[in-house]
């Protein structure tokens, strides 16, 4: 499970990274709290920081009943597919909100796979 704790920091770490964005960006572009709209560009890295972390609350659990019930470095390896994914989505979304499609299905897909594992899994063990 020492794999799956890595890949939840580097999720966690990543989206601290995210929001400390959100923060130069409402600096830069003089966006002051507690608004949310006036700069395109903001916008765009206040709703990539709000995707994450909707992302999240379904990627962490996920990610650690695979690690439970199917296999931790498996799920941690496909985990780290969900930070890349994150990666991806963030740079496209930023750089042209168009561009945020492969980056996104790349995290969906992890995370709709670490769950369903996790499922599947969890109920091998019931039978």
């Amino acid at each position: 499970m020492n794999a799956i704790a890595v890949v939840t920091s580097l999720a966690l770490i990543e989206y601290l990274w995210i929001g400390f964005s959100v923060g130069q960006a409402r600096t830069q572009y003089g966006v002051a709290a507690p608004a949310i709209t006036g700069n395109e560009i903001f916008e765009r890295w206040f709703r990539v920081q709000q995707n994450t972390v909707e992302q999240l609350v379904v990627f962490l659990p996920s990610l650690w009943l695979f690690g439970l019930y199917v296999n931790a470095r498996l799920g941690a390896l496909i985990g780290l597919v969900f930070v890349g994914g994150r990666y991806l989505y963030t740079r496209g979304y930023v750089e042209d909100p168009e561009k945020r499609g492969r980056g996104f299905m790349i995290g969906f897909v992890a995370t709709a796979v670490l769950l369903l594992g996790a499922l599947v899994g969890a109920l091998w063990r019931i039978v």
